[in-house]
């Protein structure tokens, strides 16, 4: 039923006309305000008070565990880059993969830079649907995820069934025997977003302080860093705030 959902939904979207970020249509904007002002107020009395704590941890720790998360990404990204035809930079993140998989400690250290093999872009199913010519369709805004739209809900939805770190840990059984649990899987994505929100008060502080309509600031921005990532603009290791570099000034 999973799989016959998904096929209906990207049958729907594909092969649609080409919409540059720019000029992507807000086709429900009333209710988009509505969801994010809901989001806003989430926000403030969950996810910043549980950011803000976050951040009390030394910065060695909070460093490991952006390394451990980024590593875990690879899982998402292999398959992508391949379904990108990438297969250079898949090899490279299979390679960063079983390194600090293992050298690495489960990925809370970085060898694999040390010895000069670089990070890759960061890939998910949404920039893949997108480079096979999906569209984005109407902007939207989603109840706790925040600004989307119907391609990169999408792309969520095979982000998960389409992640074998989700297979081994909350998906059915593998040839590698039972798997971890939900627990294990959802308490990684539930620490994924602290993680990224600890990263980013600051700059959320200052966005809402200078802007004046902050609802199409978030939209403008998410916008951009969409077609940036398709584009393998930015790279991955700005996918949860900060660099190697950029951790050693954060306290």
């Amino acid at each position: 039923m999973k799989k016959t959902l998904l096929a209906i939904t990207f049958l729907v979207l594909f092969n649609s006309k080409t919409i540059y970020a720019a000029n992507l249509p807000d086709c429900n904007e009333n209710i988009n305000r509505s969801i994010f002002s809901f989001n806003m107020t989430v926000d403030k009395y969950l996810f910043k008070p549980v950011a803000e704590v976050y951040n009390v941890l030394p910065v060695e720790v909070r460093s490991g565990i952006n390394n451990a998360l980024l590593n875990i990404d690879s899982t998402l990204s292999v398959p992508n880059q391949i379904l990108q035809g990438n297969f250079s930079e898949a090899a490279v993140s299979i390679s960063r993969f079983a390194i600090n998989s293992t050298v690495g400690i489960l990925g809370l250290f970085d060898p694999a830079t040390a010895l000069g093999i670089e990070k890759t872009n960061r890939e998910d199913f949404g920039q893949t649907l997108a480079v096979w010519g999906v569209d984005h369709g109407c902007y939207a805004v989603a109840p706790f995820f925040g600004p989307t739209s119907p391609r990169d809900l999408v792309g969520r939805v095979l982000g998960v069934y389409g992640d074998y770190f989700y297979m081994i840990s909350a998906g059915d059984k593998t040839a590698f025997g039972e798997n971890l649990g939900d627990t294990v899987y959802w308490s990684t994505k539930g620490t994924e977003i602290v993680n990224f929100r600890s990263q980013n008060i600051k700059s959320s502080e200052n966005l809402e302080k200078n802007s004046l309509d902050l609802y199409s600031a978030y939209k403008s921005l998410y916008l951009q860093r969409r077609e940036n990532l398709v584009k393998n603009i930015k790279r991955s290791d700005t996918q949860y705030g900060a660099s190697e570099d950029e951790w050693k000034k954060i306290r």
